[in-house]
């Protein structure tokens, strides 16, 4: 299937006076590596002008003013939970999470469809995904400081942006937590290769993962090599001029290794540590690598990186390094053929840091190759006289060749369609694939399915964010949906459970949906279907208490019902009984004060014969259990004393009498 891919236009909108933001780590393509299980903290925030950042569901200007950025792998699947926690409370932190895997970071200024979660709240203090969060991944505005946790893929590569909206320039803290999914790359650190170069004075190190570029002692103290003939002297990581972490390391040696077989091995270096991840795991003192000191040969030609997705970039990989000069930046060094022409425009050497040889050399193509289809890259003779050529003058041979082979790009895009219930929304997804495309689907609420087209029933009624991944091994493609499933329906209301005979009694609705019709059961054989009736009791000759029912419809006829207890008492004169039995029958129990609906600031009070205190309240239905101190008390007379407010006569009222307790 042949999608044609353009690269986009970014442009960045400018916002405020401040210089641009270019420090390490404060621009997509700077990002700051993090590490799951390690609180990352930013003491100061530098005030600096943000780009505009494109939203799949904000309509507002959003930017990444005086912003940071960071970088993480998923290596299982799961929800991802987090939080930005300011040093000062007051201050306003926004983020917002990109799936940027296979692409260049700088996308995110151009694309709205790589956004999976975002919070741009109004509100102060911490701010993340969380599982008390909002409903919905993406929140745009408002008061609520936390969204749902987004569901984060496997080996997918993101980007998070954590935004300073207020003024000044104090810090966060930055930490990951209660998610399901795995960020942290638990394979061993250890040395993968050791490879001397021709000249036998450099020794480069390749290691399984990234190491913190600061915990390299510069005079490459961190390592040993079991030969008195040299030493090292210096040790440089590879890109760490530019950037916080590496995977290779440079071991300039004192003089050339003599022929034969050696052991390179790690130790804490002079700056007090050996090399440390981000996490802080450190590569062992035990790691040793055995390499050889062989005597100089020609530059190998041999090796590609897997092209990827409609490349217009073609990286080669050699298997020893060449020297950065003997590269024609024209590309002339290099000729292509393939099923349909493509032409060569250039070439750059890949020399990372200040490193005069590389083994990655970047083919600039006019553009990119969308079609699938077999192909050569074939070496000659470039315009600068030369092929490509080791740090011993050496060139490799005229006429190698790499073969490769491409597939069509890959299509994501899928329709949906919904059948709304009262008890579960069905949602159809639907996707047309090509022959060789393998595709897994993100259902929100942490599932996911590989079937074609899902039917994916939902209980909770809110906005589902969908996302389709879909690949044939070599391009891979993603796609993301909203899909709101607004028929949420909720009955309730609120209502003073106790009234005065002849009061009237006010029920308000808070009901919740796209509703229709309203039902009111007052319980004494009258309804109402006002939204929030007011209903008036015929005065019953004793207290009674009626369920009253609502009920409510939607628009699709959905109903949901509540029932709650209304009291109708037959007076409202404050009396007190003069008898009461604690045995737990549920008949005459407590003691309390009858019908004090209207009293205010009441001061209820038991005392023992003795004038001992046994019990107070300034609720009037909380009456006395006949206990003092958790032990049941005896058969006999006791004392009370009431007062309360009446606020019709405005006065304080007090009374006091005896109570017989009978067992």
């Amino acid at each position: 299937m042949k999608i044609i891919l353009t690269t986009p236009v970014i442009l960045f909108h400018f916002f405020s006076i401040a210089q641009p933001c270019t420090n390490i780590g404060q621009t997509p393509n700077t990002a700051l590596p993090v590490c799951g299980t390690k609180v990352f903290t930013q003491d100061f925030v530098p005030d600096c002008r943000g780009y505009r950042l494109p939203s799949p569901k904000c309509k507002d200007y959003l930017e990444d003013k005086n912003a940071y950025w960071y970088k993480f792998t998923c290596y299982q699947s799961g929800t991802l939970g987090f939080i930005v926690d300011p040093l000062i409370d007051n201050e306003d932190y926004n983020w917002q999470l990109y799936d940027i895997t296979g692409l260049d970071p700088a996308f995110v200024y151009a694309d709205s469809t790589l956004v999976i979660a975002s919070n741009w709240s109004i509100e102060a203090g911490p701010t993340g995904a969380a599982n008390e969060g909002n409903p919905i991944s993406i929140y745009c505005n408002g008061s609520t400081p936390y969204s749902k946790m987004p569901f984060v893929l496997k080996d997918h590569e993101y980007l998070l942006m954590v935004s300073h909206a207020s003024p000044g320039q104090s810090g966060y803290q930055l930490y990951f937590k209660d998610g399901t999914a795995v960020i942290h790359d638990t394979t061993k650190l250890k040395i993968a290769n050791a490879e001397l170069n021709c000249l036998g004075t450099i020794l480069r190190i390749k290691l399984t993962r990234k190491i913190r570029c600061s915990s390299i002692a510069p005079d490459g103290s961190d390592f040993t090599i079991n030969t008195t003939a040299t030493s090292v002297i210096v040790a440089t990581g590879i890109n760490c001029s530019s950037g916080f972490d590496t995977d290779s390391v440079e071991l300039h040696l004192r003089g050339p290794l003599p022929l034969g077989s050696y052991i390179v091995g790690v130790k804490n270096g002079s700056d007090g540590n050996g090399l440390l991840d981000f996490c802080n795991d450190e590569l062992p003192s035990s790691e040793k690598f055995v390499f050889a000191a062989l005597t100089p040969g020609a530059a190998m030609f041999a090796g590609l990186q897997a092209p990827g997705c409609a490349p217009q970039i073609l990286k080669l990989t050699l298997p020893s390094p060449v020297t950065c000069s003997s590269v024609a930046i024209d590309g002339s060094d290099f000729s292509f053929t393939g099923p349909y022409p493509a032409l060569i425009v250039g070439a750059t050497a890949n020399c990372k840091g200040s490193s005069p040889v590389t083994k990655e050399i970047l083919i600039n193509l006019k553009t990119p190759l969308y079609n699938g289809g077999d192909f050569n890259i074939v070496l000659k003779t470039g315009t600068d006289g030369n092929t490509l050529m080791n740090e011993c003058g050496l060139q490799t041979t005229v006429g190698s060749s790499i073969s490769f082979t491409l597939k069509d790009t890959v299509d994501a895009h899928f329709t949906y369609a919904v059948r709304y219930g009262c008890v579960n929304d069905t949602v159809n997804l639907f996707y047309s694939p090509a022959s060789d495309v393998t595709w897994q689907w993100s259902l929100d609420d942490g599932r996911t399915t590989t079937v074609q087209n899902p039917e994916v029933l939902y209980q909770l009624f809110t906005e589902k964010q969908i996302h389709l991944t879909a690949t044939n091994g070599i391009c891979s493609a993603n796609s993301t949906q909203f899909v709101n499933l607004d028929n949420y329906l909720k009955a309730d209301f609120s209502v003073d459970e106790d009234h005065c005979p002849d009061e009237p009694v006010a029920f308000n609705s808070l009901a919740k949906g796209n509703l229709t019709a309203h039902q009111w059961l007052f319980g004494d054989g009258t309804n109402s279907n006002v939204i929030s009736p007011v209903h008036s009791y015929s005065p019953p000759y004793a207290t009674k208490v009626f369920a009253v029912t609502y009920t409510v419809t939607n628009n699709l006829g959905c109903q949901k019902s509540i029932t709650r207890p209304v009291t109708i008492y037959s007076s409202c004169n404050v009396t007190m009984s003069n008898a009461f039995t604690p045995n737990n029958d549920g008949l005459n129990d407590i003691f309390y004060p009858l019908n004090a609906l209207k009293a205010e600031r009441i001061d209820f009070r038991i005392y023992n014969r003795w004038g001992q205190l046994l019990f107070k309240s300034e609720n009037w239905k909380r009456g006395w259990d006949g206990t003092f101190n958790g032990a049941p008390q005896q058969i006999g007379v006791y004392v009370w004393i009431l007062s309360y407010n009446d606020p019709d006569k405005k006065l304080t009222k007090q009374f006091r009498g005896t109570v017989t307790l009978i067992r």
